[in-house]
């Protein structure tokens, strides 16, 4: 129980952590090539599914899915 409470409550600062070095490739894109905003946007489409896919992974090795 213990594990899986440990595990399961990483599970939001995960994503987020993940999702901020996203948007933050995303904002260096876009004050590189000067796409006025669009970088990040990118960054964010981008970044959820592979958010979510690296977390289904995560979840899948330690047994929960």
């Amino acid at each position: 129980m213990w594990k899986a409470f440990a595990i399961l409550s990483g599970v939001g600062f995960y994503l987020a952590a993940f999702m901020l070095v996203c948007l933050y490739l995303g904002g260096l894109v876009d004050d590189f090539f000067e796409l006025g905003g669009k970088g990040r946007l990118i960054g964010i489409v981008l970044g959820l599914p592979l958010a979510f896919y690296s977390l289904y992974r995560q979840l899948k090795r330690n047994g929960f899915v």
